[in-house]
């Protein structure tokens, strides 16, 4: 190979690597001179590496220093009587390169291997960092993965630059819990280790509705409107409390769109959960009644300070107040951050209760 198709070959390594051509030849250079320093015990080498010429070349160096700062283990450390048989106009204080005319071709096969052996190592120590740094710059965001296995109740997710992780099948709709699949995660954490990045991913975190609203509400993603609370039965039912910073933006027609196609979207990329969407309100009566969507309530008693309410429905809305095994007011709870208590008119009544 002519130096010339070495940078060539260089280039399509970088490219393919996505690594720096700076950083391969560090490694390059690294790899020559141990390999250097195998053939001919010397340790005061280095390597040139000219793309523009095609030139690459060994050198060796040295400093001058007096007698009395010479250093024995430090090959390139040097008198004034040594250094001018290297060069006749060496001075006190310089430092001296000579050009060598050595061929790698002609290494042994210890030191070439070794070479090798360096290169492959540093690349792949290369890209670990790489991996690691793109992932780590993507913690608290959505990304997208591929199912490459599914084995027992565990998917193995591709995620791409030579990393693979796990969720648990349960957390997948039907429709993609296939091989080939494309899937949205959220990524929650990011771990070095030395045998690369181990990245957390996860279908059922809250945080992934938060980003697909966010995708998907462009209101959402520029701040017009705000997510406050978000509680999540995943694969079920999901509640969204949001708040409007502009008077003049409807809120919940934002988050919904046109005949319901914004939150559909979303939907669609839960396999299909269903999302309550409700308004924030500074007012805790207005927001009770809000959280409790889509049953109707017809009175709230609350105490501000614990932050406890009573809420009062219709005996016929009691049941879709409550939601099945209780779903409706837990998820209202979680995301509103009230603690509420529900009661039908004739218990209230009962109770001696007044709305």
């Amino acid at each position: 190979m002519t130096n010339h198709e070495f940078f060539k070959a260089l280039e399509e390594v970088s490219e393919e690597k996505g690594l720096e051509k700076e950083e391969i030849l560090a490694l390059m250079e690294k790899g020559l001179v141990n390999a250097y320093k195998k053939e001919t015990g010397k340790t005061n080498a280095g390597v040139r590496f000219n793309e523009e010429s095609g030139e690459i070349y060994f050198y060796e160096y040295y400093d001058v220093v007096e007698d009395d700062q010479v250093e024995p283990d430090n090959q390139a450390s040097v008198n004034l009587e040594k250094a001018k048989t290297i060069r006749r106009t060496a001075r006190i204080g310089d430092h001296i390169e000579i050009k060598l005319k050595i061929n790698p071709k002609d290494f042994g096969r210890l030191a070439i291997d070794s070479t090798k052996n360096i290169l492959n190592q540093g690349i792949n120590n290369l890209e670990k960092k790489k991996s690691f740094e793109y992932f780590n710059e993507h913690v608290d965001e959505m990304i997208v993965g591929k199912v490459v296995n599914i084995k027992d109740s565990t998917v193995y997710i591709d995620l791409g630059h030579n990393v693979t992780s796990t969720v648990a099948l349960s957390e997948l709709p039907r429709e993609e819990q296939r091989k080939g699949a494309n899937i949205k995660l959220y990524l929650s954490k990011v771990e070095e280790t030395t045998k690369g990045p181990k990245v957390y991913v996860s279908r059922s975190d809250k945080n992934l509705v938060k980003r697909l609203f966010e995708t998907y509400i462009p209101e959402i993603k520029d701040g017009t409107i705000e997510i406050l609370g978000i509680a999540r039965d995943t694969g079920d039912r999901t509640k969204v409390c949001v708040k409007t910073n502009n008077p003049d933006v409807d809120a919940l027609g934002s988050c919904l769109g046109a005949k319901g196609a914004r939150v559909k979207d979303i939907t669609n990329n839960l396999g299909g959960e269903k999302i309550d969407i409700y308004e924030w309100s500074d007012d805790p009566k207005q927001l009770i009644i809000n959280a409790l969507t889509p049953a109707e309530v017809i009175g709230v008693q609350f105490n501000q300070q614990d932050k406890q309410a009573i809420a009062i429905v219709p005996d016929d809305q009691f049941s879709l107040a409550i939601g099945k095994r209780g779903q409706n007011v837990r998820l209202a709870v979680q995301s509103s951050g009230w603690k509420i208590d529900i009661k039908n008119v004739t218990q209230a009544q009962e109770e001696g209760i007044e709305f």
